[in-house]
């Protein structure tokens, strides 16, 4: 495969997998260059700013997801906490008691825990957009600046 073959193809590739960024640049041929030659110029800049930001807008991998909490915090913590309360109120003479007591503390404890891993899921959620954002950023910016110095127009 020739080389200007290669960079057809991953200029294809790019585009639509990076449509999002894709759809944001507008590049004009402000030397008089060619639609064969800005095509090549834009595959080699798409290059330089994946190789100068460390992004890679083709291969940007799926956010954490955040419903992936772990199911049952209330009636496992509940169950656990009737166990624990049955054997105690056992020892105290009223295990019903005990039971009742340690299912309702036992519950409360499972569906903070729950509400703990939703919390940080959505923190770790948030912190990966973020992430995303600025890596995409810093590869547009790296683009223009590729673009501009072979002699077009970006907006």
């Amino acid at each position: 495969m020739t080389m200007i073959a290669k960079l057809v193809v991953m200029t294809g590739c790019l585009l639509l997998a990076g449509q999002a960024v894709a759809q944001q640049m507008f590049v004009f041929p402000a030397n008089g260059q060619s639609a064969q030659q800005q095509t090549q110029d834009e595959a080699a800049c798409d290059a330089w700013a994946t190789e100068q930001s460390g992004f890679n807008p083709a291969n940007v991998g799926a956010a954490p997801r955040s419903n992936q909490v772990a199911q049952g915090g209330l009636l496992r913590g509940g169950a656990r906490g009737a166990a624990v309360g049955a054997v105690t109120g056992a020892i105290s003479g009223n295990a019903g008691r005990g039971a009742s007591a340690g299912a309702a503390g036992g519950a409360l404890i499972g569906g903070m825990r729950r509400n703990d891993q939703r919390r940080q899921q959505d923190a770790d959620r948030r912190a990966w957009e973020r992430q995303q954002n600025a890596g995409r950023e810093s590869w547009r910016r790296a683009k223009t600046a590729c673009l501009v110095g072979k002699g077009y127009t970006v907006s």
